[in-house]
């Protein structure tokens, strides 16, 4: 290979086997559940009077609609390329990440809205069936959970489920807490206040989720990457004089890329960089699609938007 600025596309690293796990069954099964539930939770929650309850489904309806977009994603992102998506519809599960978290910070909003308005014109609350049906919520919410428990590192949409699922058995769990609370006290006030808290745990699992899922939007180095490690380790490649324009982004919530431009003193052991240097990105550092552009150095190359460490 010449020094000239033609792109060195190495697949070795794809003889593994690095796809996504299928939750399909995962996903077709929490959507089920969570829909019978949710329209179960809502009527017993308007019954009884139940704020918490009913915020409980409005907050268990955007998890069946966070469900359906990550399983769509999930599927999209299994697409072939095309001629003209090159990388096919991976990008799809970022989009449904971010689409899903700000649905979730909408919803909170709703509901914290409600229950500030109940402080004001409290209304009684059936403590037993808040319990009861509480509490089928917490084995619903925990046995979702525990379907995306294996996946939860590994990929953004399945670490959302994972979230929202064990939230909401979280959540659950404080509703029955209210309800056994107000049947023996009689302390309407506290069903508002068990409202807000559900707001404050949704917040917390969701902020998490916003930011990873709007840095991936925005081109951002995955959080789980070392970009400095990774820098270090291709300038202590043999022959490697420099290395600069290094980027690392998320092609999807479960993929990874990097292009490098690597400045050798050795044109004729390109291959040889190249093949070793695939390699360790992806069982290293988890680079599922690496391009590596090699140069001799005897010409200035545009490095406007190189980052600096």
């Amino acid at each position: 290979m010449s020094a000239s600025h033609a792109h060195n596309h190495s697949h070795e690293g794809h003889s593994h086997q690095h796809g996504p796990a299928s939750y399909n069954s995962a996903f077709l099964i929490g959507i089920i559940l969570n829909t019978v539930f949710v329209i179960v939770e809502a009527a017993y929650g308007y019954l009884s009077h139940s704020l918490s309850l009913v915020a409980d489904a409005g907050h268990n309806l955007s998890d069946v609609l966070a469900l359906v977009l990550a399983w769509a994603a999930s599927l999209l992102s299994k697409k072939l390329p095309t001629e003209r998506r090159t990388y096919g519809y991976r990008r799809s599960s970022i989009l449904a990440a971010l689409f899903n978290a700000i649905f979730l910070l909408a919803a909170i909003f709703i509901i914290a809205w409600e229950a500030i308005q109940r402080f004001a014109n409290p209304e009684p609350v059936t403590g037993s069936t808040v319990i009861w049906v509480a509490a089928v919520g917490i084995a619903i919410n925990a046995g979702t959970a525990l379907l995306f428990l294996s996946g939860r590192k590994g990929d953004l949409n399945v670490r959302g489920a994972f979230l929202h699922m064990a939230a909401d058995a979280g959540v659950s769990l404080g509703v029955v807490i209210a309800g056994v609370v107000i049947m023996y006290t009689g302390w309407q006030w506290l069903d508002p206040v068990v409202s807000l808290l559900i707001v404050v745990v949704i917040f917390i699992s969701t902020w998490n989720l916003l930011k990873d899922s709007l840095n991936m939007a925005l081109d951002s180095v995955p959080s789980e990457i070392d970009a400095a490690a990774i820098k270090s380790y291709l300038a202590s490649l043999p022959s490697v004089t420099d290395v600069h324009d290094l980027h690392i982004w998320g092609m999807s919530t479960t993929e990874t890329a990097l292009t490098v431009h690597l400045v050798i003193s050795e044109p004729g052991s390109n291959d040889q960089i190249i093949q070793q240097a695939t390699h360790e990105l992806h069982e290293r550092f988890g680079i599922e699609h690496p391009t590596l552009q090699i140069e001799n150095g005897t010409f200035p190359c545009h490095m406007a938007d190189e980052y600096t460490i």
